[in-house]
């Protein structure tokens, strides 16, 4: 154990050598800074997949026509009612409904904006909502009779976010050069582009898009959600017979809204861990920088380690000098690096959250800070080692007559 003496003169050392030892711990805490905004932004990610993996859509399977960009859009490949009919008829779903969407022209005082037009049925709505788990922030949800209606995506209420005036209940909203009356708006998504997003009845939808009903999506609900990978199964089985498909020749995917999840959760920590790899090589070359202080802090204070043994200080008492300082130098860098990254966090996060991505805000757990000081200060330690054998092996002697 290092006495307070000992730490008194690592200290002095320290402050002696002030411009060197700022150098050292502006290398530690950026690299330190970097992993915890990205381990933040990545911790609130993961806990706002887990709020949605636990959630009311756990039990909900998604069909899906595949084609070129995003399903639903070509036209190409299209889900029917006779699609829906058989989802709704397989053992083991509950309910079924189709969602129909386009994009959509919206205009207000000659700017325009473009975004989808959900086509739903209201008396299956809660289908569509509880994937989002999301419900009515103002207003009312559609009935099935209302025509010229429509639901408006939570950003539309807001100033400056999709136009500059806001929208309110009862406005009547221009879309493809019809004007619908806004009767609610959807609570907040934290995504921009779900947060613009339109909802209207099936018939008002199709009064807008004439022609044959087709779906983009067919969203189900499982009765048992332990035996969600046998009804899917069971829906390949029949739609491929009613479209005449071989197996593996489908024209049609089908995920359960677990299985969505966890391929965004795999995505993310492929990005996440590349990330992290980079900020540890950052904190690698840091340590090299403080072992390289070290060193150098040796070869300048033989005479001193001479002197020091001279008087009886045993090899022990010279060897936690060195590492109490490289430790501190981490630990002090550490602390920085929190206190940085926390700061561009809680910037980054209240912008992120001003423009409507509120989903990506950062999460924070005393884990984190905790962590980030702790992984610094023995990152310095570390480095710190080699330079401190060094000196508690120099020779008294040796010390004294070294120039």
């Amino acid at each position: 154990m290092i006495n307070i003496e000992s730490i008194r003169y690592s200290l002095r050392n320290l402050n002696h050598r002030k411009g060197r030892s700022l150098l050292t711990i502006l290398s530690i805490f950026v690299g330190i800074a970097t992993i915890f905004i990205f381990i933040s932004f990545g911790a609130g990610l993961y806990s706002y997949i887990q709020e949605l993996s636990t959630g009311t859509a756990v039990n909900k399977i998604l069909i899906q026509p595949k084609g070129i960009g995003m399903p639903g859009l070509d036209d190409t490949f299209a889900l029917t009612e006779k699609d829906l009919e058989i989802v709704e008829k397989t053992s083991g779903v509950a309910e079924a409904t189709g969602l129909s969407f386009k994009t959509v022209e919206v205009l207000r005082d000659g700017k325009k904006r473009y975004t989808f037009l959900i086509g739903y049925n209201p008396e299956k709505g809660r289908l569509l909502f509880e994937l989002s788990d999301v419900g009515i922030d103002r207003g009312k949800w559609l009935d099935k009779d209302d025509s010229g209606r429509v639901l408006a995506g939570y950003n539309f209420q807001k100033r400056d976010i999709i136009f500059p005036r806001q929208y309110d209940l009862n406005d009547k909203i221009e879309i493809n050069g019809e004007e619908l009356k806004i009767t609610g708006f959807i609570e907040e998504i934290g995504s921009p582009p779900d947060d613009a997003q339109l909802y209207t009845t099936e018939d008002q939808y199709l009064e807008l898009f004439p022609g044959n009903k087709t779906y983009g999506w067919i969203v189900a609900e499982v009765k048992d959600v332990n035996e969600i990978d046998k009804v899917i199964e069971k829906i390949e089985e029949k739609l491929r017979r009613n479209r005449g498909l071989e197996e593996g020749k489908e024209d049609f995917f089908i995920q359960s809204y677990e299985d969505l999840i966890d391929s965004f959760s795999g995505a993310l920590n492929i990005v996440i861990g590349f990330i992290a790899l980079i900020a540890l090589i950052s904190v690698l070359v840091s340590a090299v920088n403080t072992a390289n202080t070290m060193i150098t802090s040796v070869l300048e204070r033989i005479k001193e380690i001479g002197v020091m043994k001279a008087v009886g200080s045993p090899n022990s008492s010279v060897f936690n000098i060195f590492l109490f300082e490289s430790s501190f130098l981490g630990f002090v860098a550490g602390v920085i690096g929190v206190i940085l990254g926390y700061g561009i966090t809680s910037i980054v996060g209240n912008i992120l959250e001003s423009l409507g991505w509120g989903f990506l805000a950062p999460y924070y757990h005393p884990y984190l800070f905790i962590g980030c000081i702790a992984f610094a200060t023995i990152t310095g330690a570390i480095s710190g080692v080699i330079p401190a054998v060094k000196a508690s092996r120099i020779k008294p002697v040796d010390a004294l007559r070294y120039e």
